[in-house]
């Protein structure tokens, strides 16, 4: 049978043969990616949705046609051919050209060249869809709309045609272009920003290469490689299971959508590639358990990729910060429509009754544009884009990534930071300090001086026995000429630690080479410890070995080992002597490890290999082998980095697997905890009323396990959310995820860090959920942020968090007063009381989408205020982008003061042109016949040029005033302080004066936009407003700062 190449996307060698293909029957389903009811699923469902779809449709192959798109129908088809899952492992081998030792070098080029790299070809352009956003987006279909009107207005409606009116319109068209053409620039630049971001995010594995461990980035795997699979990553491609251990589980809920974990199997279980056990599919997760695998799918021949091209694009919802713009444009939009309505009905009911030709319909319908125009702030959507892109790329700089824009807007509301001990406040470099054994205890280094030198010790033997065998890390084979401290380690930071233990102590490979794994069950947050069944190669005896917390294993002792090796019964004594060592390493910040050993015979390990029995095998008669004691010293910056954070009003919280003695000492170390060691409460402060009361200006701190937060009452949670330093030591994943819940049912914004597997549903909750790099894929997954170097770069997230949500409200502050409030009142006293319009309705657009519109796009890159993280984070629920105190800054202090100026102003110089006010109030437009009225529309055309002129100036000042909301313009300098200045106020200055010049001095203008030179006084006047204005805004600020509780204060933005 033929077949054209691109009917199927196919993996095999080139002349294997190809079973016959099934045709399919199924019809299409309501929810099928070609139903024709287009139907809205919602974005997370998409893929669940279409990965069911095409498996319905792959089980269905009865010979008849499918009713699907033809893109539908050749996936289906590959889909339905793979039988990776049916083959025998040396079938598998065979037809991937591949062996137990991996791929070789020299196949790695030919594969490369035939499959092509390991990631999806990039979506097809909707360039059309895009260019209308950027056409329409935004403001620019009212932009647009008023253009098609003033056109309209100019012709046919006017009659004559006003050269005003369509010198108007064509400013109109010329901005609505310019501002779909920076929509585009902004949106290609915010991509090349995210673009590299998410090329940082770390993707690694591990892939058995010429018969070695390597490590490779997932974009290099080719089918045929062997990946090892462990708990915790994320599969890189599509993978055949060749080894798997019994309790191995994958996470496929970002396919199927259901979240019960599927067991791994190297057996088939479905004769259905998607559906069997044995295949395990590319973007899921490993959540327990480890595997080995034989990549079959990579890139777009991987069943993600195939889904991924069928699948439509997600729907954006909108983010916190755009919901706040559309509140505050619906609330503009408000004010247009009333004032609108409110002029059209004077006109209606009385203009066009009484005085017929003051306002004709084309002069109507430009002063409603004119109206709706300038109350909209052009420039602020440019200021959010740009303010987001700009933070994303300094986190970026400083090795945070964001994964979206809308991250960095709730990073600066942050009030709680729920932070993992080990990697985020230490240094992650774990290394055993202490051991003991055979009622000894000595150090690390002891135990290594004695075995180097002979000393008979089998209880040291013992340690290294099962630090070596019960432990899932592993050597770089291509390291271990060097240094031990040099060598490359995989896995977890304990395991590593213990194993350099083990390797000091004699040689690991030895020892392990006598041993044969049966069955283990990983370390996880729950149990809390590590078991491995081992079967001796030579001898045929067998041993469960654990290693974990003592709290948890101490009881499950019986027996202990001596010092010369021999077991004999745990004792009273010996209990309480190795709970005070335990006690005593943990008060000084060090992790303990309990190492125990059980003999099983060989028939009892054959026969109940399992969870379940290996588990009950656990539960008591273990023999004690020892203790170690492990050391991760806090990173260097971290107590600064936790000040910094509490002088910004945030909580740390630690919450942390650890021992709850390991965990205080180790915040103490930090500074989380800045109490006393005595002072420091626990769970019994919770049942006294008097124990938990906070006195005026004390600190409280507790520390509380995890296993007590189960009877938490929610006054008792009341309580504890009210300690202002809390650490949380024991918790279990469920845990972290309920103290994410409580502090944000107590109107907290929690940010959450964590590195494991187990964290991904408290990293989901948080507000913000924050990974480091080294930490599993699961966790990276689930993290809005990314910290690629230290938790110390938190500092800079929350401060342009901060500062973003700062800038924009600079932003509408500086637009409002004369871009709204200042134009608003010339067109209702025109209307209102007859008076010649002030300001032109040209010069009201020129104002809101030129001049003010340069101003506005230099405050998105103001840098922070010395304060910012002196404030307390803004509450979401309460402190919204525009509010009354905003509001009444804007309009009745700046907006009042600039128009009663430009006013003044405007109406001083026609008094001096011989026009009093008197002659033209109430007259609409039938003046004493006295005054030329082609000399009063001259002066008028001055007059509104020197309007215009004044407010330009003063928002000179205002734009230098709104750069700061508390400090003074000489703590805050724009210019002369790199850590302060802002130099592109300037050059926004200058283009809004070759703006003014532009439009009041080319005489060509001037009858076709009805603008005139303006005297040079009037250039001069406006700056000593503006001083003055500038004044009294500093010593507004002055009174704020030195009466923090004063009216002043009260009311400041």
């Amino acid at each position: 049978m033929e077949h054209d190449k691109h009917d199927r996307i196919t993996i095999v060698d080139e002349g294997v043969p190809r079973d016959e293909m099934r045709s399919l029957s199924r019809r299409n389903s309501s929810v099928s990616i070609g139903s024709g009811r287009g139907r809205v699923v919602a974005p997370e469902n998409l893929l669940p949705i279409t990965y069911r779809t095409l498996s319905f449709k792959v089980d269905d192959t009865s010979g008849k046609d499918v009713h699907s798109n033809k893109k539908e129908q050749e996936q289906i088809k590959g889909l339905a051919e793979l039988d990776y899952h049916l083959l025998s492992v040396d079938e598998l081998h065979k037809r991937l050209a591949t062996s137990p030792q991996g791929l070789q070098s020299e196949q790695l080029s030919r594969l490369v060249a035939r499959y092509g790299r390991n990631q999806l070809s990039p979506p097809p352009s909707r360039w059309f869809r895009t260019l209308m956003g950027y056409i329409f987006g935004g403001f620019g279909s009212i932009l647009l709309g008023g253009c098609i009107l003033v056109f309209i207005a100019w012709q046919p409606l006017g009659r004559p045609p006003s050269q005003a009116n369509l010198a108007l319109a064509i400013v109109l068209a010329v901005v609505w272009l310019l501002q779909a053409a920076f929509n585009g620039w902004q949106d290609w630049s915010s991509s090349q920003v995210m673009a590299s971001i998410t090329t940082m995010l770390p993707d690694q594995c591990v892939a058995i290469r010429n018969g070695n461990p390597t490590d490779l980035t997932a974009v290099d795997l080719v089918p045929g490689d062997l990946i090892q699979i462990k708990q915790g990553n994320k599969l890189p491609a599509d993978v055949r299971l060749i080894h798997a251990s019994a309790d191995v589980k994958f996470d496929r809920s970002i396919l199927t959508g259901e979240s019960e974990p599927v067991p791994g199997s190297v057996d088939s279980t479905n004769n259905n590639f998607l559906e069997t056990n044995n295949i395990g599919l590319q973007g899921t997760y490993c959540v327990s358990g480890a595997a080995l695998g034989i990549v079959v799918g990579t890139g777009d021949q991987a069943v993600f990729g195939r889904i991924a091209s069928l699948s439509n694009g997600r729907r954006t919802e909108l983010t916190p910060m755009q919901k706040e713009i559309l509140r505050f444009v619906l609330i503009i939009a408000s004010f247009i429509i009333t004032f609108v309505i409110i002029i059209i009905i004077i006109w209606a009911g009385y203009l066009r009754r009484d005085h017929p030709d003051f306002i004709d319909v084309p002069t109507l319908i430009v002063s409603c544009v004119s109206v709706g125009i300038a109350f909209i702030p052009e420039g602020l959507p440019i200021s959010i884009s740009m303010g987001l892109t700009i933070a994303a790329g300094i986190m970026k700089k400083n090795k945070i990534l964001c994964k979206s824009l809308a991250t960095v807007e709730t990073l600066g509301a942050v009030s709680v930071i729920c932070s993992d001990k080990t990697g985020t406040l230490t240094k992650n470099e774990m290394f055993v300090t202490d051991c003991f054994s055979g009622s000894e205890e000595y150090t690390s280094d002891a135990a290594k001086e004695r075995m180097a030198h002979g000393i008979p010790n089998k209880s040291i033997n013992l340690v290294r026995s099962v630090g070596g065998l019960c432990n899932a890390a592993e050597f770089d084979a291509s390291t271990l000429d060097r240094p031990l401290h040099a060598a490359k380690v995989f896995g977890d930071p304990t395991d590593q630690a213990i194993l350099r233990l083990s390797q000091s102590l004699g040689p690991v490979n030895e020892l392990r080479a006598q041993w044969k794994k049966t069955f283990e069950i990983p370390f996880n947050s729950k149990n809390k410890f590590m078991v491995r069944v081992m079967k001796s190669v030579d001898e045929g005896s067998a041993y469960l070995f654990i290693k974990g917390a003592p709290d948890m294993l101490l009881s499950k002792c019986a027996y202990v080992i001596t010092r010369n090796g021999e077991t004999e019964a745990l004792s009273q004594s010996d209990r309480s002597k190795i709970e005070a060592i335990k006690d005593r390493w943990s008060a000084k910040g060090k992790r303990v490890i309990l190492m125990a050993q059980k003999p099983l015979s060989s028939d009892a390990v054959n026969a109940t290999c399992d969870e379940k029995a290996v588990l009950e095998s656990a539960v008591d008669g273990l023999t004690l082998v020892g203790l170690v004691g492990l050391i991760d010293p806090p990173r260097d910056e971290i107590p600064s980095v936790v000040s910094t954070l509490r002088g910004a009003a945030i909580r740390i919280m630690m919450v942390t697997g650890d021992y709850k003695l390991t965990a205080q000492a180790i915040a103490i170390e930090c500074g989380i905890i800045r109490t006393h060691p005595d002072l420091v409460h626990d769970i019994k402060a919770l049942d006294s009323d008097e124990g938990s009361i906070k006195q005026p200006g004390a600190t409280t701190a507790i520390v509380i396990s995890g296993p007590e937060l189960a009877d938490l009452s929610d006054s008792d949670w009341d309580r504890l959310c009210g300690y202002d330093e809390i650490v949380f030591a024991r918790t279990t994943p469920e845990q972290k995820l309920r103290i994410v819940k409580e502090f944000q049912g107590r109107n907290n914004i929690v940010a959450m860090t964590g590195d494991g597997v187990n964290d991904a549903p408290s990293l989901k909750a948080a507000d913000v959920g924050v990974a480091l790099g080294s930490g599993s894929d699961v966790a990276i997954e689930a993290a809005d942020i990314v910290l690629l170097d230290s938790f110390s770069a938190i500092v800079e997230a929350v401060k342009y968090g901060r500062l973003v949500y700062d800038n924009l409200k600079k932003t509408v502050i500086y637009l409002l007063p004369a871009g709204s409030f200042s134009e608003l009142w010339p067109v209702i006293t025109n209307v209102v009381l007859g008076v010649p319009q002030i300001l032109s309705s040209f010069l009201m657009i020129i104002i809101c989408c030129l001049t003010d519109c340069a101003g506005a796009i230099t405050l998105a890159f103001e840098k922070p205020e010395s304060d910012l993280l002196l404030r307390p984070p803004r509450n979401p629920k309460k402190d919204r982008l525009v509010d009354a105190k905003l509001l009444g800054h804007a309009y009745f202090f700046i907006g009042l003061y600039e128009c009663f100026m430009s006013y003044a102003m405007a109406f001083w110089y026609m008094q001096r042109k011989g026009i009093p006010f008197s002659a033209m109030v109430l007259r609409y437009g039938s003046m004493d016949p006295k005054y030329d009225p082609d000399y009063v529309t001259q002066v008028a055309n001055e007059a509104s040029s020197i309007y215009f002129v004044n407010l330009v100036f003063m928002q000179f000042f205002n734009l230098l005033a709104v750069r700061t909301r508390r400090l003074s313009i000489f703590q805050q300098p724009p210019i002369l302080n790199k850590e302060t200045q802002n130099l592109l106020l300037f050059p926004a200055m200058v283009f809004a004066l070759c703006v003014v010049f532009i439009f009041l001095y080319i005489p060509a203008l001037h009858e076709s936009i009805d603008t005139t030179t303006v005297p040079v006084e009037h250039f001069f006047l406006p700056i000593a407003f503006g001083l003055g204005l500038l004044f009294l805004d500093e010593a507004r600020k002055y009174s704020v700062r030195r009466w923090p509780k004063g009216v002043l204060a009260k009311i400041a933005w």
